[in-house]
């Protein structure tokens, strides 16, 4: 089932203008954006084309305005979802404000998903129908009319338009004109404001594409600063913070533009506990010879006290003796 699947499957590349005509021909609606259908209506009844009469349609608001209308339709959603065992997680908060990238990732998992059920072919679903069950389902269905209407009329019109008659044509039946500087400088002028005209649609579509890249930069922004911040949380540990290794990640997380941190403080505070660790070795065994020493002296002066005045002669003679040339004998 298409409910968990990864970011690199081959329905996350599906495009825009794939997306909505799915949905326009799916519903009988005509949306020019994916974003519009961020009430979470949309989604709601493309539910209920593949699970009819799974979804409470009464429930869902056509006419949402608001985030708390918006948030009402997810909650139906969510419910559908819990009632089929859809375990795929709804992101309310990005959703609802609108933003390209993260309904387009929305509409697509639904593309998946709808496509899976039953190899998205729907049997005899009536969606006008279904849709005036809902608040503001009528007028829903009344606008994407009238916008059908109105671009078949723009349409007819254009091609119905007659051809512009010849320049020669022109010249014979229109009058003298008086002032010919001002005649030849608007004929210059009425076709420099129509180039001037941008094409409205080519803008829309640069627009959409701009917005969607903003939105990925800001994903692969907060991804990274989460990562920077759960490796600050790391290193503010109480039971780490006085290692020196942390405390040169400290100094690279907090250091100032320009200042450079270099990889040679880094390797010395790495290798600073074995340095500390070979010198408190060196130290305990300076420690323990002082023991032995003190304790020799000890022991030396003890057997001295049991030793009788001519015993401590006769080693005093010997150390005489042994301090001489081996030569000679005592």
């Amino acid at each position: 089932m298409a409910a968990n699947i990864g970011i690199m499957d081959s329905a996350y590349f599906v495009g825009r203008s794939e997306i909505l005509a799915w949905i326009n021909s799916t519903l009988h609606l005509n949306l020019s954006k994916v974003e519009e259908a961020c009430s979470g209506a949309v989604h709601c009844q493309l539910m209920d084309s593949v699970h009819p009469g799974a979804v409470p349609m009464h429930k869902v608001n056509f006419d949402a305005k608001s985030e708390y209308e918006m948030i009402q339709n997810y909650k139906v959603l969510q419910d559908v979802f819990n009632k089929l065992k859809l375990t795929k997680h709804i992101e309310v908060s990005k959703l609802v404000k609108g933003r390209p990238l993260d309904n387009l990732e929305f509409m697509q998992w639904m593309k998946k998903y709808c496509d899976s059920v039953n190899g998205g072919q729907l049997h005899s679903y009536h969606a006008l129908e279904r849709r005036e069950g809902s608040k503001g389902g009528k007028e829903a269905t009344k606008r994407a009319a009238a916008t059908q209407q109105s671009g078949k009329s723009s349409s007819s019109s254009s091609a119905a338009a007659p051809r512009p008659s010849s320049s020669n044509g022109t010249r014979k039946h229109d009058p003298p004109s008086s002032n010919t500087g001002n005649h030849h400088h608007s004929s210059r002028a009425a076709p420099s404001s129509k180039q001037s005209k941008p094409a409205p649609p080519a803008y829309d579509e640069k627009i959409t594409e701009l917005k969607l890249y903003i939105d990925s930069l800001e994903k692969e922004r907060d991804f990274y600063f989460s990562k920077l911040r759960d490796v600050e949380i790391l290193c503010q540990n109480p039971d780490t913070q006085h290692l020196p290794l942390v405390g040169s990640i400290t100094r690279i997380l907090y250091a100032a533009d320009g200042e450079e941190v270099g990889a040679a403080a880094a390797e010395t505070q790495t290798l600073s506990p074995i340095a500390e660790g070979s010198e408190e070795r060196r130290n305990s065994v300076i420690e323990s010879q002082k023991r032995k020493l003190i304790v020799n002296h000890d022991v030396e002066a003890a057997a001295r006290a049991s030793l009788s005045p001519r015993q401590r002669l006769s080693d005093s003679s010997d150390v005489k003796c042994s301090g001489s040339s081996p030569l000679l004998t005592c």
